[in-house]
């Protein structure tokens, strides 16, 4: 099992020789490296939502919605577990190379385990649906998958967006979601609560809104009394992208950057995804965080970053590049495809008989479309095959396969 207290005695150990400048540029996402303690960059962004994305080539697992309609959560611990193997594989080669951009780092913002309440919002097949049990079953399987349970923690997980974060995405950046207790307690905060107490999730990320009145990557409710005090959450706290200038620019409950980097700080947030911690000495010259309140937050992150064996190495700097998109892994994908499809009703149609079949038609749009494959939050599949081309190859030679997009109404 992994020793914490080790790991945040070795943080505070290296924060402890670094200036308060060097602390305060720890803060940011894209984290500069510090050569003279031998620090080098990090960059915390990185996604694995349904396998590793925005890095090239990897095996692509059907979306969140889709996976959370297989109810296996032994099957997305094997799924996650799969995404964090070539997500260190990913990581090896990068590093190797001193290749420490964007979405090459081992801290994925995943999973995703808002409630999908209302289907406008536009982001529910990011999530595992609406059921606030099922999510967090299937989310603390994602979470265990991505972490392990070895001395070193294999990637770290990020449980977002916390907390009311269903809508209306187009005022996602001003809106205030107004919640009773009852309905926080019963459907938005169950899966953080078990994220955070049964698969220690190492990472939670706040959301773009308020919710009752505060924001949520600045909210004392939220990040410390209940998230720390309530749950004991022992991670770190990251914002979602250029949230934090949302506190001055959209809510307008600040009046400026270095007093919304004030605000999340002493909240608990303790990096930012964007751009407002770079006010942070100038909050700290206004007197409106201390030292102290920027030392924490570092440690914090470099807690998360030895647990990692970012610096002391670990059994997983040895996987190789060839295991991404294997042949065990693709079959995986394919039997995670075929568990995730939900056949609401059968007349007896199903199965068809090829023998007695001359013509199929397929109608829709989708079903010649390599971007209704991809999903969001996607890596690059080696090889595309859309619902008519898997239909033509099943077909074969001697039934006549015919093709419409259909009216598009």
């Amino acid at each position: 099992m992994r020793n914490r207290e080790e790991a945040r005695k070795k943080a505070k150990e290296l924060v402890a020789q670094m200036t308060l400048e060097e602390k305060a540029s720890q803060l940011k996402y894209d984290a500069p490296p510090i050569n003279r303690l031998g620090v080098p960059a990090y960059n915390w962004w990185n996604e694995a939502l349904h396998g590793v994305a925005r890095a090239g080539t990897a095996t692509s697992f059907p979306q969140a919605i889709g996976m959370a309609a297989m109810f296996d959560d032994e099957m997305m611990k094997k799924i996650a577990d799969t995404i964090a193997t070539e997500g260190r594989a990913k990581y090896n080669a990068y590093s190797r190379k001193g290749d420490r951009d964007i979405y090459k780092g081992l801290t994925f913002w995943s999973p995703n385990v808002n409630i999908f309440r209302d289907p406008r919002w536009g982001r529910g097949h990011e999530t595992y649906g609406e059921d606030p049990y099922l999510t967090s079953r299937l989310g603390v399987a994602f979470v265990e998958g991505l972490q392990g349970d070895k001395e070193v923690m294999k990637t770290a997980a990020c449980a977002k967006h916390y907390a009311v974060h269903s809508g209306p995405e187009a005022l996602r950046h001003e809106f205030n979601a107004v919640a009773s207790k009852k309905d926080m307690g019963e459907t938005y905060l169950p899966a953080f609560e078990a994220l955070v107490k049964e698969a220690e999730v190492e990472s939670v990320m706040g959301a773009y809104n308020r919710t009752n009145g505060e924001p949520c990557c600045g909210s004392n409710t939220l990040i410390r009394d209940i998230l720390r005090d309530q749950w004991g959450f022992q991670g770190h706290f990251v914002s979602d992208c250029w949230a934090i200038k949302d506190f001055h620019e959209n809510h307008r409950i600040t009046q400026d950057a270095k007093e919304s980097a004030a605000m999340a700080l002493k909240a608990g947030c303790d990096v930012n995804c964007g751009n407002t911690y770079l006010h942070i000495l100038k909050a700290y010259q206004a007197g409106l965080v201390t030292e102290e309140d920027i030392t924490q937050a570092a440690e914090r992150l470099f807690t998360t970053r030895f647990l990692l064996g970012l610096f002391d190495g670990s059994e997983y700097d040895d996987i190789p590049y060839e295991v991404v998109e294997c042949k065990e892994h693709i079959q995986l994908a394919r039997d995670a495809a075929r568990k995730s499809a939900v056949l609401l009703k059968n007349n007896g149609v199903l199965p068809l008989k090829k023998s007695e079949i001359n013509t199929i038609g397929v109608i829709g749009p989708n079903a010649d479309s390599r971007v209704a494959l991809i999903g969001n939050y996607h890596g690059t599949a080696s090889r595309y095959i859309t619902v008519l081309e898997g239909i033509q190859d099943e077909a074969g030679d001697d039934i006549r396969v015919l093709y419409s997009e259909g009216s598009g109404l």
